[in-house]
Order: structure tokens, then sequence, then C-alpha cells
């Protein structure tokens, strides 16, 4: 008699996502130069942070997601007592932002920016101000964040779009920014944000901000933003034609499927191309907040330069941007790991230390804590590090934090250089596609040692063009912290488009149009049910997702040699697969994953592994697959997701037991 098991699922996840590191931990050397300290939190309270702002006198203020706001004395713990905890408001809806002015608060909730006023100094908010509201539909995902102070005085506040298997503007200035005066006068400035949770200034005073991967969006960016821009994803254009708007593009000017970004902006002058792109799953997977080092060299040598965090990687990035032909546009750097939770907010301390408010609720991280404040101080000791890299007509100039070997900087071998590109569509994410390799033909250095000017053949307009530059060594011998650099070429600039005499003899580059291939042995994801099963599958097992970043099934069993259907649902609202592994090599799978590289998005995650039995695809959101297999030998066999973030997690059991005598 034949067997059938079912199993269902009920799945709604907020925006969620984890990284496990695999390669070897470098959070350990980049210690020597930053450290880490943990600002003890008392039990009873939890600081999911929302926003952070330091007071004039030097107190530091922090908002929740819980709707709190904490006053800490003695942040900094020069006391080396712990820091004393002040509740200065509550009730308040979600704030995703703080910012203390001429003697006030100011909080974006979820409907509102808010002024807090304390009007007897005894460190409680009791008086509360609307500045400026806006409706709800009551989507989970309608996050609000801000302000940003102008120096004017007028306020930059962001909204977030809903979430309905795509992003959604259901009410009024859903993915935009927002400009709002104190007397609560509003102007919109610019659309196509998804989820705009960072936003800051670079040491120009220009505003940027942060992206995440998902609908039109394919890898995590910043932005630069000015009154009237698109940002890229068109739910918000919704509201183009309202009075106030500073443009009057129409989402059906926008087709579902554009191809090239920054081909698109060609012929629709308000599409903003992103500034630097944060490669997915290699940079970061959630970006989130901006700040730019303004400490006057306490902080170390990357005075002018941007900090990045990222929430699902617990990190830290760094961005030193250049303007080309009137655009700016430049290159993103790893910094700093080793976070105890999702990175969301950033605040300078007088002392040159960054302060880094965390929550990962709903939004699990690389860092293993629910919540968290830490500091970040540099050390004294400068890391061998690419300090910049600017772009020249036929390659780039990287600048190093120390002089280098001139043996190994003016070897073209050093270097090991990639452009690739992302789609620009409706659907969610995209995988590298158009990679290529770029000729290295030539290398000159500097008198002085520190600068580096790198012959290039194969430059791409609009692409990100990956540096590996493994073999440079310091004077010293020391090798560079941080090999890999990404920069984000919207611009060419004009010039000498020939590399110097010395340059080698270039070898010829051919495009590759690198999409998702699903793996590598297709017998491992056999989609379709083989012929010979001619009265279907024994067992059909029926697998989703919960929230929590989890399969809905963790545990099921199976008869060796049973004929098995499993269909994984992705009804989540980001990417996902399973992968069935053998019998203790899921750490093994994860680990080689993690290590895949450009080659990861093009291979859906899969590495070539002889530890993987059976795999779906990678899914996007509210898709399912089915694979068809048989049962393998009694013992305990575990799946797991290898979109990168998600392996420690999502994981589950199938235990294939004895089979009977029943028929099939």
């Amino acid at each position: 008699m034949k067997r059938k098991i079912t199993y269902t699922l009920i799945s709604l996840l907020f925006l969620t996502c984890t990284l496990v590191c695999a390669q070897e931990d470098i959070g350990d050397k980049e210690s020597e130069y930053y450290k880490i300290t943990t600002i003890p939190i008392p039990e009873d309270i939890v600081l999911e942070v929302g926003g952070l702002a330091f007071l004039p006198d030097n107190r530091l203020a922090a908002a929740t997601r819980r709707g709190e706001i904490w006053l800490i004395d003695d942040p900094y713990m020069k006391s080396k007592q712990q820091p004393k905890f002040t509740r200065f408001a509550s009730g308040l809806h979600e704030p995703l932002g703080l910012a203390y002015h001429n003697g006030a608060f100011y909080t974006t909730q979820r409907a509102e920016l808010t002024k807090i006023i304390d009007s007897n100094n005894d460190d409680t908010g009791d008086k509360f101000e609307t500045i400026f509201s806006w409706p709800l539909s009551g989507n989970y995902h309608e996050y609000s964040y801000g302000p940003l102070f102008l120096p004017n005085g007028d306020m930059l506040i962001t909204l977030n779009l809903a979430w309905v298997g795509y992003g959604a503007s259901l009410v009024k200035w859903r993915g935009w920014m927002l400009k709002v005066t104190e007397e609560g006068e509003m102007t919109p400035i610019a659309t196509g944000l998804r989820s705009p949770a960072g936003f800051g200034f670079d040491k120009e005073g220009e505003v940027f901000y942060a992206e995440n991967q998902g609908d039109w969006i394919g890898s995590g960016r910043i932005t630069h933003l000015e009154k009237g821009d698109f940002a890229g994803n068109p739910a918000g254009l919704r509201w183009s034609g309202e009075p106030l708007s500073p443009l009057d593009l129409k989402p059906n000017v926008i087709p579902d499927s554009v191809g090239l970004m920054h081909e698109f902006a060609e012929s629709v002058s308000s599409l903003k191309v992103p500034t630097v792109w944060f490669p997915h799953t290699i940079m970061g997977i959630s970006t989130s907040a901006i700040l730019t080092d303004t400490t006057g060299g306490k902080f170390g040598p990357f005075e002018g330069q941007m900090l990045v965090g990222d929430q699902g990687h617990s990190k830290i990035m760094r961005v030193a941007l250049e303007k080309v032909n009137g655009e700016y546009q430049g290159a993103c750097f790893p910094f700093k790991e080793g976070f105890s939770s999702g990175i969301l907010r950033f605040a300078w301390g007088t002392d040159g230390s960054l302060f880094v408010g965390m929550t990962s609720r709903g939004w699990a991280s690389t860092g293993e804590e629910n919540y968290g404040l830490q500091k970040l101080s540099w050390t004294g000791k400068t890391p061998f590090e690419i300090k910049t890299m600017k772009a020249m007509s036929n390659g780039f100039e990287l600048e190093f934090t120390e002089p280098v070997q001139k043996s190994t900087a003016e070897n073209p071998d050093t270097y090991a250089m990639t452009s690739f590109n992302y789609s620009y569509h409706r659907s969610y994410g995209s995988p590298i596609i158009q990679q290529q390799n770029c000729s290295i033909v030539g290398a000159s250095l500097s008198e002085d040692g520190r600068k580096v000017k790198l012959y290039v053949e194969g430059l791409r307009e609009g692409y990100i063009h990956e540096l590996k530059a493994n073999g440079i060594l310091s004077h010293q011998g020391k090798s560079l912290l941080h090999p890999a650099a990404y920069y984000t070429l919207n611009n060419i600039p004009e010039g000498e488009n020939t590399a110097p005499m010395i340059a080698q003899a270039s070898s010829s580059t051919e495009s590759q149009d690198t999409e998702t291939s699903c793996g590598w042995d297709a017998s491992k994801r056999m989609i379709e049910m083989p012929p010979e099963w001619k009265d279907g599958p024994d067992i059909v097992i029926n697998i989703g997702t919960e929230p929590g970043l989890k399969y809905s099934v963790t545990n099921f069993e199976v008869p060796a040699g049973a004929r098995v259907q499993l269909t994984f649902n992705n009804n989540d609202d980001m990417l996902h697969n399973l992968v069935i592994t053998k019998p203790n090599t899921i750490e093994q799978v994860s680990d080689a994953s993690m290590q895949m590289g450009l080659e990861g998005p093009q291979r859906g995650y899969i590495p070539k592994s002889d530890n993987i039995l059976y795999h779906t695809c990678i899914l996007q959101p509210e898709t399912s697959e089915s694979i068809y297999f048989v049962a393998p030998e009694v013992d305990e066999y575990k799946y797991v997701c290898t979109f990168p973030g998600h392996s420690k997690v999502m994981r589950g059991v199938m235990k294939v037991v004895p089979s009977n005598t029943a028929s099939r």
C-alpha cells in the first residue's frame, strides 16, 4: 500500500538576514587596529537601537524599536563603572531615528515626525509635538526613518515601502525622501526608494542614502540624492502626479525588465544610478547606517571617507568617493567585522570613537545577540590598506596607507580585476550578469611608494570592477589587511586611453551572461518526476518558511528507498533555497557556500561539493519548486539554506528510517 505524507506551512517573515563567516576570522587581525568595546546594558532594558544621538553634555541617547528613549551617562565608561541608564520617554511607535537639536529630541515614528521636550530639566520628556504626520496602511513593512538635520534646520526623513509580495506604496509618499521644516511644511525631495534605512552626508555635505536588495534592487548600494531624483524602485512614482512632486515620471515608463540600469538612465533623465554598489553577500546583505569620518584623524587614516553599516553581516564597510564628469562614484572596502548584533545606527563620540547601535529582532544577523550597544575605537596603529581607489581614463590609481614594495607594486600579476553588473528588473535581487575579466597590462609606482597607477584594458562604464591585490606587500613585508575593493565606474575620466610603454600584451576576454544556473550537477536537482514513477511518488513533503529565518518543517522521516517529492515554497520576502547534505557535512557545505564569491549568485549559492545530495534552485519570494529523489540509506541528513547569511539558523533534518515491505 502506497503511503503519502504531506507537511504544510503558514509563513510570514520579517526582512531578516544572518551571516556566519566561513573564511579565516579576519576580526582578530582587524582588532589590532580597531577595538570593539561593549557598553553594558541593564538586564531589564531591551535596547533594540533604532536611533542614537549625543547631547551637549556628552551623554548618549538611544531610541529603541520598543518605543523608548534612554539617556546613558558616561557611555565612554571613563569612570570604569557601569553607565547609568535613565528612561527619557516611552510609548513611541517604533522610532527608527533620533536627533538632538536646539535642546529637543526629534524622532521619526511609524506615522509622524515628533519633537520631544524636557521642559523642567528632570531628564524626562514631558512635551510631545507632532511636526508632520503621514498615513499608514497597517502593513508591517512601513518603517519610517530619521530625521537628518540640514544646516538650515530643516529635516530629512525617508519612508519605507510596504511589502505585499513586492514593494508597494499603499499610502501617500511611501518610497520617498521628504524635507520637513520645524513648522511642519513638507517638500517631497526624491523617490524610487525601497528600504531606505540609512542616510547621511558626505564630507561636502551632500546627501546619500543606503538601499537594500529587493525588487528592482539587484544588490545593496548607496546613492547620491538630489531634489527630483528617481532612485530605481517605481512604486513611489504612484505619487509623482501630486502638486508637490518634484518629478513627473510615471510608473508605466518603467518596463518589468529593463536590462542595465546605467543604459536605461540615458533615456530617463531623472533616474539616478547608484553611487557605489556593495556586491550582495560579498560585501554585505543589508546596508544601514551612513556616517562620514569627521574626527580630524582621531579615528585613523580615513578622514573624510564614509563608513557604512551592514545589519545582516554585523559589520562596517568603508567608502572612498570621488567626482568624475560631475557625478559621484567610488570604491567600497571591507573595514571591521565582529559586532554583537545587527548594525543599524552610528554616532561619533567626542573622543573620536564610533558608537554602534544594534538590533536583530526580525532581521537576524551575524552577531548572535538580539540587540546591543558597542564602541569602536582606533588603537593608534595604522593598518596596511588600500586607502583610496580613483578612476583614470586607462585604469585606476591606488593609494595605500603605507609605502609598498616596488617589486610587488609594479608586477601586473599581483593584481586581478573582474567587471560585472546586475539586472534592473521587477524581480527580487539579481544574479551577477555580464561578468568579464579585465587585463592588467601595467603598473607604475609613485616616488613616495604610496600610489600605484594600474593600467587596465577592458574598463566598462556603468559596471562594478572588483580588484584583488593579494600580492601587494608593504616596505615592512606586510600583506594587505583587506586586499579587495569594488569600484562602481559610472564614468570613465577623459584622458589618455592607452597604457604606457611598460604595459604588457593584453589577453582578450569575453563578456559572460552569468545568470543563475542552480548548481553544478543536474542530477541533484531533478525538477520533473522520473517517467518510471508511473504511480507517482511514495511521499510528498511540503516545506516553507516561518518567522525567524526558519523552515516550516525542521524534521521529517522517510523510509530508505522511498520515492520522494519535496516541494519548497518560498513565501518569504527574500531569496532562499533548500540543500540536503550528507551526514555530518552541513558545516562544510555552509562554509563552502560562503567562499563562492562572484560565483555564488551564478550558481544559486550551491557550492561544488560531493557532500550535497539534492537541492532546489535559489527561489524568488512567493515562488516554489519541487524536486524528486529516492531516499538514501538509513541515517540523518541535514538540510540548509545556503544563501549566505542564512545557513546557521535555517536548517532541518531528514531522517531516513528502515523501509518496510509496503509496495510502491
